[in-house]
């Protein structure tokens, strides 16, 4: 995706509305989100800022946004986003910087490509293609497969990402070798000081890379212990990075040159920035799959809409959210998704769970 593709659709932009989202996910906890919905000519354009903690979203919808009205061209609103403190208060991660801005500039996207009564596909001049995805789940403590099992039996083709833990012993992973379709599985080795850290165990490193031999590993964390896990060019080309990816300087600055990617547009911030990444990757033959963070509103289906246009048949964590419900329904959406029949803006709307506003 070229930038200057985007970069001088123009914008009109009359006031800026928030909306809350909260729901409780089989994760465990309650995920709040803030969907900004970008008003123009009558016309509305939407984005989600996914940022984690529910403080921040409390305090933008007390104190609201600066004033972000006008006339503008894609690439002059990215300019003012840059330059414009979106956080009443420091955010607890600077990452969550660009989950805010990332929202403001999706729905910006989204509100220049309805004003200009056209979408995303038409404008990069690539065709939605039928998505394939995989489902995210966690085994819980003690781990079982019991979610697992409940989703195999209900939809038989569910593949899955999972993220392994230090508690995942021998009979566990026998288990899941018997029981699921596993495309990648998650180390978390790249996060510091975030509840979802999990830290460098050689021994399950060496449990997850032997037990699932055709499984994306993704981010592992390089230490003296399991530095030599990796040295294998075969296993490396196994190896995805995730966590640590905000921008191209990060991918040209992996141990490794990497061989997949998963792209999580909210990291990036910017258009531009995604842009560049997609492009470098396009060139080095690098191969993506996008991944999720428990939207609840217009991001999950912007997820989808990027993946279609340029990694539809990648292990996209971009699951239908309805996956993401404690509780497991017999109507699942199942894989790969069909595109939408009347694409506008940057949205899918696909789905029995997806926001028909």
């Amino acid at each position: 995706m070229r930038y200057s593709d985007l970069a001088e659709m123009a914008l009109e932009i009359d006031r800026i509305d928030l909306h809350r989202h909260e729901r409780e996910t089989t994760s465990g906890f309650t995920r709040v989100t803030t969907e900004f919905e970008l008003v123009g000519n009558d016309t509305a354009g939407r984005g989600e800022d996914v940022t984690y903690e529910t403080a921040d979203h409390d305090r933008l919808h007390e104190a609201g946004l600066p004033d972000l009205t006008g006339s503008y061209t894609i690439d002059s609103y990215s300019e003012r986003l840059g330059d414009t403190d979106l956080f009443p208060d420091p955010p607890d991660r600077p990452v969550f910087r660009n989950y805010r801005r990332w929202g403001l500039e999706s729905a910006a996207l989204d509100l220049a490509l309805r004003q200009a009564d056209t979408d995303l596909s038409a404008v990069v001049d690539r065709p939605y293609q039928p998505l394939r995805f995989v489902t995210s789940t966690r085994l819980g403590e003690p781990p079982t497969t019991r979610r697992i099992t409940a989703l195999r039996e209900q939809i038989p083709g569910v593949g899955f990402k999972l993220d392994p833990t230090p508690e995942w012993d021998d009979a566990i992973v026998d288990e899941l070798q018997a029981v699921a379709d596993i495309h990648i599985l998650d180390l978390k080795g790249q996060y510091e000081g975030t509840e979802v850290d999990v830290p460098a165990d050689p021994r399950l490193y060496e449990r997850i890379l032997t037990g699932f031999p055709n499984a994306v590993v993704e981010d592992p964390k390089l230490t003296d212990e399991t530095q030599p896990l990796f040295e294998d060019e075969s296993v490396r080309n196994r190896v995805s990075w995730d966590a640590a990816i905000h921008g191209l300087e990060d991918i040209t600055s992996l141990p490794w040159e990497p061989r997949w990617l998963n792209i999580k547009p909210s990291r990036f911030g910017s258009l531009r920035s995604l842009c560049e990444t997609l492009e470098y990757c396009a060139e080095q033959d690098i191969q993506l799959y996008g991944g999720g963070q428990f939207e609840l509103s217009v991001g999950r289906g912007q997820l989808q809409a990027l993946a279609s246009l340029w990694y539809p048949d990648g292990p996209n964590d971009v699951a239908p959210r309805a996956y993401n419900d404690p509780e497991i329904t017999d109507d699942l959406p199942t894989s790969p998704l069909s595109p939408p029949e009347t694409p506008v803006g940057f949205r899918w709307e696909v789905g029995r769970d997806h926001p028909t506003k």
